[in-house]
């Protein structure tokens, strides 16, 4: 098995520990090349800031956490999903980020008609592509696992992120508009090995953690890698076959461990089993 990609820090991951300037310290005192910020952390630093010491420190931003949650109950909510993601793919730009991970969203409240919220992911994405082009930021769609299909994200297997992307123009060596590929969320498909063939250069990040047995909580118990039943490896093997030679980016979110670490001991151990488990 081939050594695995850099490695990158989503910060979810010490979410609770730290800043976004810590974290940005943080990966460069660990010697941590890559770096993937929330929103909501980098408002709190600003984006110009951020930016400036990100370049300053030479991390890769390997993307930016999150745009999507385009379904909404009216024509005024889904208008403010689509100026909030383009505000998104904005500040994506200004970081010089490898992409903006889309978490589509579920259905609007008191709705259950899911096949309607999939077509209003699907036309806020349209909506907001020729900005992202424009700017530069490909857009990546991350399915989430089909818990999350009612209130996170009505998007749930590669497969169907690649519906969109085909139904959009986006062929198989198209860049600006693509899928991340979690492991987390997705290594249950048995369609797995097929749906990233048929990304191909699609695959614009790879994000990894672990799923726990038990799990206590189905957001916020994610395993560090090699702590649970994924294999890893053999999906980082699948993206790595249709030419993937990005970040491997950690992202955990674990309110009953990680997030109650100390956050340099939270690192040193993501680089250890980004050496052994990934």
């Amino acid at each position: 098995m081939t050594k695995p990609g850099p490695l990158s820090l989503n910060t979810a991951t010490v979410k609770e520990q730290w800043s976004l300037q810590q974290c940005i310290e943080g990966c460069a005192r660990h010697g941590i090349t890559g770096i993937s910020p929330w929103r909501d952390k980098l408002a709190e630093y600003t984006t110009a800031k951020a930016a400036k010491h990100i370049r300053d420190v030479g991390l890769t931003v390997t993307g930016l956490c999150r745009g999507g949650m385009f379904p909404a109950a009216d024509a005024a909510g889904r208008a403010a999903a689509i100026e909030d993601n383009k505000r998104a793919i904005d500040d994506a730009a200004a970081l010089g980020a490898q992409c903006l991970v889309l978490v589509v969203g579920g259905m609007p409240a008191g709705s259950k008609d899911i096949a309607g919220a999939r077509s209003q992911v699907r036309d806020g994405i349209a909506a907001v592509l020729e900005h992202a082009r424009a700017a530069g930021v490909p857009l990546a769609i991350e399915p989430l696992h089909p818990m999350y299909a009612a209130d996170r994200a009505c998007v749930n297997t590669l497969g169907q992120a690649l519906d969109i992307c085909d139904g959009l123009g986006s062929g198989p060596n198209d860049r600006h508009l693509g899928v991340a590929v979690d492991v987390y969320h997705v290594w249950w498909d048995p369609t797995l090995a097929a749906q990233i063939g048929r990304a191909a250069k699609r695959v614009l990040a790879f994000h990894v953690c672990d799923w726990l047995v038990p799990t206590t909580d189905l957001l916020l118990d994610r395993g560090m890698m090699g702590d649970g039943v994924i294999d890893i490896p053999a999906i980082r093997a699948m993206v790595e076959g249709v030419g993937y030679d990005g970040f491997c980016e950690v992202e955990i979110m674990s309110a009953g461990n990680w997030w109650r670490r100390d956050a340099d001991e939270v690192l040193r151990i993501c680089k250890e089993r980004h050496a052994t488990a990934v």
